[in-house]
């Protein structure tokens, strides 16, 4: 199995989307969005910057 993304809808209605990593676990929880297309441009903005995106150390 590889990563997936899970769009669904939450108690309060709201779409959200989630990362699982290969083995099942949970890497990544978006905030609740309004419609699902906004949900799923959540999803694009995360595959199109998090490879190239800096990583900020703030300890």
């Amino acid at each position: 199995m590889t990563a997936k993304f899970e769009l669904f809808k939450d108690a309060a209605g709201k779409f959200r989307f989630r990362l699982k990593a290969a083995n099942g676990e949970i890497i990544a929880a978006s905030q609740g969005y309004i419609s699902k297309a906004a949900a799923q441009t959540g999803i694009a903005s995360i595959r199109d910057n998090a490879a190239s995106a800096p990583i900020e150390d703030l300890m």
